[in-house]
């Protein structure tokens, strides 16, 4: 029963841990984001909106890279609308988005997602 407890609240502590934040930066899939953190955040204006919808890079999910070289990854639902935005720009390079959601750790539960 005490187990129970202590999880029931570290499980309180990491909701009251989530911060609602808006982050912009470059959408970038997750196979593709270790080669643009190391390159650095200019390097992501090149990613293009192909090899973002390839199978194996939009299989590996999406994330924001920030101006401060952070990759912040996708929750499900923002996976599903990171998609939704590829497949609805005209943009082929300079993949900047604006997202809002909250923010735990290096990932974000995606509440909105705008391509700039």
């Amino acid at each position: 029963m005490r187990k129970i407890g202590m999880l029931a609240v570290l499980f309180a502590v990491g909701i009251c841990l989530a911060e609602q934040k808006t982050l912009t930066g470059y959408l970038v899939d997750k196979a593709c984001s270790a080669d643009y953190v190391k390159k650095g955040y200019a390097s992501a204006k090149g990613h293009d909106v192909g090899c973002a919808q390839m199978d194996d890079c939009a299989k590996s999910g999406y994330g924001v890279l920030t101006s401060d070289n952070k990759f912040v990854t996708f929750d499900a639902g923002g996976n599903k609308r990171a998609a939704a935005a590829l497949q609805g720009t005209q943009k082929k390079t300079d993949l900047q988005v604006t997202v809002t959601g909250d923010v735990s750790g290096d990932g974000i539960k995606v509440a909105t997602l705008k391509m700039n």
